[in-house]
């Protein structure tokens, strides 16, 4: 059997999903099947090609819902899940019957799309956890924020933060689908030695320490919301905790940025805010009003690369309205 696993491509929780679905599928479902790793990103347009769904089976995770027949497994945790009405249906229907509900699975409650899917292997299908364990923590404290501190987030001591830079910066469409399976087969120090890893670091490392640098030159803070814009200084991603980590004091934070696919606005929140949660913007559903989405605290919006002023103008009204509704 031959499984093409798509996931959120440049995502720490992303790889982790398709790991862990690696793992138990293999464990649970087909022992001698052959996995193929496919990367999806949020973009302008359609998110899918479904002339790339030609596995025996095809599986999504941590990314959105796609109505295909040829779909055969899904999962995923973002409020944002669908990207119409009409898709929202399909996965209710799909709910009606019991051979496909056993195969797609969606709760925007899970921290991460990898402990959703440890749990929903684990009681549907006596998938064993337990050696994961490591790696869904960590899967949680990074796509949920979790860190004990900005310094946590930003200095990156840990395995799994140093995995995550390289994940999230890597230009080499080869080297996530070679990294997926070493993350459920050793611990995540170990994966981080392998040589085709550890050469990466030090040159990103160096690129980190100049985007903090950056985006302390460019952002501004006014009534709790921070704004940059760093499109002249394109970037393929950057740690979406440095802007706290500059400005503790700030709720939440817009950042405009281009990469070689894309203008995106960043909309997040301040993982340390003292801002009482129930008065704070869900920002999923802000983005959603450009074509974007996310989660309640952190979500983004994609625009093509020739779209630079319709993403400053909508980065311009996103900061304006949560100036507006500053919880603090």
């Amino acid at each position: 059997m031959r499984v093409r696993v798509f996931y959120h491509d440049k995502c720490f929780d992303g790889a982790c999903s398709a790991s862990l679905f690696t793992r138990f599928h293999r464990e649970c479902i087909a022992a001698g099947a052959l996995y193929e790793y496919h990367g999806l990103v949020h973009r302008a347009g359609a998110l899918f090609d479904e002339s790339e769904f030609t596995g025996d089976e095809n599986a999504i995770v941590d990314f959105k819902y796609s109505a295909s027949p040829r779909i055969t497994w899904w999962f995923d945790h973002h409020l944002s899940a669908f990207l119409t009405r009409q898709d929202h249906e399909h996965f209710l229907t799909c709910q009606r019957d019991p051979a496909c509900a056993a195969r797609k699975f969606f709760d925007p409650t899970y921290i991460s799309c990898t402990s959703f899917l440890a749990h929903i292997a684990a009681t549907c299908f006596g998938f064993d956890a337990a050696p994961v364990a490591d790696l869904i923590h960590w899967a949680d404290i990074v796509d949920g924020a979790r860190y004990e501190s900005p310094e946590a987030a930003v200095e990156m001591a840990a395995p799994a933060m140093k995995l995550t830079l390289i994940i999230e910066s890597t230009q080499n469409p080869g080297f996530i689908p070679r990294l997926i399976p070493l993350l459920t087969e050793m611990p995540l120090d170990e994966v981080l030695r392998q040589p085709f890893v550890a050469e990466l670091l030090p040159p990103l490392l160096e690129r980190h320490r100049h985007a903090i640098e950056l985006i302390r030159s460019r952002a501004e803070e006014h009534d709790g919301t921070i704004f940059f814009d760093i499109t002249d200084h394109p970037l393929e991603g950057y740690n979406k905790f440095i802007p706290y980590y500059l400005h503790p004091q700030a709720t939440y934070s817009i950042g405009l940025s281009k990469s070689s696919f894309r203008t995106k606005v960043a909309v997040g929140s301040n993982p340390w805010t003292k801002a009482d949660p129930a008065k704070m913007v869900n920002l999923a559903q802000i983005c959603e009003r450009y074509g974007g989405g996310g989660h309640a605290r952190v979500g983004a919006v994609s625009f093509p690369p020739d779209k630079e002023e319709q993403a400053r103008a909508a980065a311009a009204e996103i900061a304006a309205e949560l100036r507006a509704n500053n919880p603090l």
